[in-house]
């Protein structure tokens, strides 16, 4: 099992993640503006909350 560092991979990807974060919002029929840094930020601190700073995967999730 390989160890990664969910909020690192997440700010990795943080531009597409934003993204993807408002296209599911307005997916899901939210017709309201959406501040995309501010849902991103909350978003971040759930992940937070929610995981260690480092959690397991298994190997075949993970290339080298």
């Amino acid at each position: 099992m390989a160890y990664i560092d969910i909020e690192e991979v997440i700010e990795y990807l943080d531009s597409d993640m934003k993204r993807a974060l408002e296209n599911a919002l307005k997916n899901y029929g939210i017709k309201e503006p959406i501040e995309r840094n501010r849902l991103f930020k909350e978003f971040v601190k759930s992940v937070r909350r929610k995981f260690s700073d480092r959690e397991y995967v298994p190997d075949n999730l993970v290339e080298k």
